[in-house]
């Protein structure tokens, strides 16, 4: 009897992109990014990106940060923070990450204006390739109290 493979989380959902549309969100955008790398970078889906030789999950996605920045910022984003990650202070002991990432868009329809830029999605393939999983949480400001 196999083991049942755990749950990946490497794209939205249908309905999860619907309820982000719908939530109204006015102004600002940040999105929080937890990511985990693969060892080895799968480009089996994505072979004309694929480098010559092997490369780590990590590497992967330095290409497609380097691929995705400028149409981040022709769209009126930035990245706000990029760091490294590994387990959790508070939280669960058998999860951890490899690097948070914050990305600031300045509007829903900037942030989706961006996510379908056709030039853009080309280099999409590395982010498949370099993760293993990840996480995607829209924040929004509070004003912050007095």
């Amino acid at each position: 009897m196999s083991t049942p493979q755990p749950m990946r989380y490497l794209e939205p959902s249908a309905e999860t992109g619907r309820r982000f549309v719908q939530r109204g969100i006015e102004g600002d955008v940040v999105m929080l990014n937890l990511l985990r790398f693969r060892s080895v970078a799968d480009y089996s889906a994505h072979p004309a990106l694929a480098p010559a030789e092997p490369i780590c999950g990590a590497e992967a996605f330095e290409r497609y940060i380097r691929h995705t920045l400028p149409f981040l910022q022709e769209s009126g984003g930035e990245i706000m923070f990029l760091g490294s990650a590994d387990a959790w202070l508070i939280g669960p002991d058998d999860e951890s990450w490899d690097m948070a990432m914050m990305i600031r868009q300045r509007s829903v329809s900037s942030f989706l204006a961006f996510a379908s830029n056709q030039a853009y999605l080309v280099g999409l393939g590395h982010r498949a390739a370099a993760l293993e999983d990840s996480r995607l949480l829209p924040l929004t400001a509070l004003p912050m109290p007095a």
